[in-house]
């Protein structure tokens, strides 16, 4: 009998054994945009450990709208999944939701950035001392005029890597007025208009640590704009090491988040 169940092909239904178990074997991920180069190899290193582990992920995109997202949580309920991931999207608050997942026997993890009000699992780089180290670097190479570019301030990363930007300059005591500091989305559109912004300041920076390294892209494409060389005329610091920054001319400085 059993010879002729795997000759007929068939494949038990995970979400009818889930029903009965409770759980099925699927983790669900919710990410903001997987258009984003640094977001699929996250995908792909959850994925790999989930596989490995005898589990599948289902992945979902929230476009960075919260209203998604919920509608996404709302819905994933219903796979009966083994295990949540969700790297949040703005001015979210999950708690709710994530409760009512913890008390179904879901594990929930919250990694990249924090929604708020958030005292779950979570998974988390540096962010501070990242750019604190980045920047210090650059003030420690004779920079005396950096400015940043940091990513939408109402997410936590983007905050904890301007504060370690913040540090650095205060150590090296150097007065850097509000101009200097400039907040955009995590793209290289938002990269290129406020480095088109800085590059008109004067005195002009000579260095720029950038929120992520999609901004840091849009920075390399106003730097020829403005008739300056990177990095003869300025420097640039990217926060990601995404691969993709061997194939820029120059070949872009990044801070790793790899563990």
């Amino acid at each position: 009998m059993l010879e002729a169940v795997k000759a007929a092909g068939y494949q038990p239904n995970q979400l009818a054994r889930g029903l009965r178990r409770d759980k099925t074997n699927m983790i669900a991920m919710i990410i903001p945009d997987i258009t984003n180069p640094f977001f699929p190899a996250v995908v792909r290193g959850a994925e790999d450990i989930a596989f490995s582990n005898g589990y599948r992920l289902i992945l979902c995109n929230s476009d960075n709208h919260h209203s998604k997202e919920l509608a996404h949580l709302n819905e994933l309920r219903t796979y009966v999944p083994a295990g949540l991931i969700v790297i949040p999207s703005n001015f979210g608050d999950l708690a709710a939701q994530a409760e009512v997942y913890r008390r179904a026997g879901t594990g929930v993890v919250c990694i990249d950035r924090l929604p708020t009000n958030w005292n779950g699992d979570t998974v988390t780089t540096d962010n501070e001392n990242g750019a604190y180290k980045a920047t210090r670097y650059l003030i420690q190479l004779g920079h005396r005029t950096p400015a940043a570019i940091t990513g939408p301030l109402h997410f936590t990363n983007a905050r904890d890597r301007l504060n370690g930007f913040k540090r650095a300059v205060r150590e090296a005591t150097l007065n850097i007025a509000p101009e200097y500091v400039q907040e955009t989305t995590f793209d290289k559109r938002g990269g290129y208009s406020k480095a088109v912004n800085l590059l008109r300041l004067i005195p002009r920076p000579t260095a720029i640590p950038a929120g992520n390294d999609m901004i840091a892209l849009g920075v390399l494409l106003a730097i020829p704009e403005a008739g300056l060389r990177c990095p003869k005329n300025i420097s640039l610091m990217g926060f990601d090491d995404l691969d993709l920054d061997e194939t820029t001319n120059p070949a872009l400085s990044s801070v790793s988040q790899s563990g």
